[in-house]
């Protein structure tokens, strides 16, 4: 198949999506050795992606033929060198990039194709996402940063709004600093009203790129901190984007290591860190010591 807008790349044809319930029953019965979380074999996976391929300018192929399904309550952590297209795909999930081929679908429901900008809007409401720079608002307190989202998109009174925004704020031990302004705060403090503002808006999966970052390291630690709690305590399902092995050895039910636009290696923790069993994924774990 032939890229329309750049007739000189060539992409390979991508297969129907597959029926949902023979893609339940195939993802059980990979992914049930590959986690240590627990799901029943009836149930879907809440994010399914199927060959997805990302092609920027035409020319710089990221992602080649991504395919990995997440279920309801899991954590996975994805690994890898920077270009290996973590980040792309995790923007693909919500569409903040398009895919150029291949099929993303939420709760079976497949998002890529031709969306319009309610659908998108709707579908990231149930989709929160938490980027490496805080992208908090300068003129807002940390609990407006937390209430904004709530009132424009929720539609939530201002009260609702600002209970949950406290409430969140404390769980991130950031009560004490509601009323402040980003730049009276450090940055693993805004990171943390950044996770807030995501959790309050209670989306059913909670997508972190690489949060951690743009930290200086000695500030790591207290977003790492929120991020294990929420992992532990929140039930929500989570994909998360890192260069922090310890927290993806601890936390993860899954761990998921790309290159090169591809799922390269995934399984548990211990299967991916202990005994890995590409050569790839060794020499990239080995590297970082």
């Amino acid at each position: 198949m032939l890229d329309r807008r750049h007739p000189h790349i060539t992409m390979p044809d991508v297969p129907p999506a597959m029926d949902a319930e023979q893609a339940a029953v195939e993802a059980h019965a990979r992914d049930k050795e590959l986690t240590k979380h627990h799901f029943e074999p009836h149930e879907h996976p809440c994010v399914r992606i199927e060959h997805l391929m990302k092609t920027f300018d035409g020319e710089t192929q990221v992602l080649t033929d991504v395919n990995l399904t997440v279920w309801p309550g899991e954590v996975v952590c994805v690994l890898g060198p920077s270009g290996s297209g973590k980040s792309t795909m995790l923007r693909c999930i919500n569409l903040l990039e398009k895919p150029t081929a291949g099929h993303i679908l939420i709760e079976d429901n497949e998002i890529t194709g031709h969306l319009g900008t309610k659908e998108v809007n709707r579908l990231r409401q149930n989709l929160g996402m938490v980027f490496q720079s805080f992208n908090l608002f300068p003129h807002l307190s940390a609990k407006g940063n937390v209430m904004i989202g709530q009132t424009k998109v929720l539609k939530k009174s201002k009260d609702e709004a600002e209970a949950e925004a406290l409430k969140q704020l404390d769980a991130v031990g950031l009560l004490d600093r509601a009323d402040f302004k980003p730049a009276q705060l450090s940055g693993g403090q805004q990171q943390r009203v950044a996770i807030a503002r995501a959790v309050a808006m209670h989306p059913d999966i909670l997508l972190f790129d690489e949060p951690t970052s743009a930290l200086d390291p000695e500030l790591v630690r207290g977003v790492l901190d929120v991020m294990r709690d929420l992992a532990e305590n929140g039930g929500m399902t989570m994909i998360v984007v890192t260069h922090e092995m310890g927290f993806a050895r601890e936390v993860a039910d899954r761990v998921v290591f790309m290159e090169g636009g591809v799922v390269v290696e995934q399984g548990t923790p211990e299967m991916v860190f202990d005994n890995p069993q590409n050569p790839r994924t060794a020499e990239f774990l080995g590297s970082i010591g």
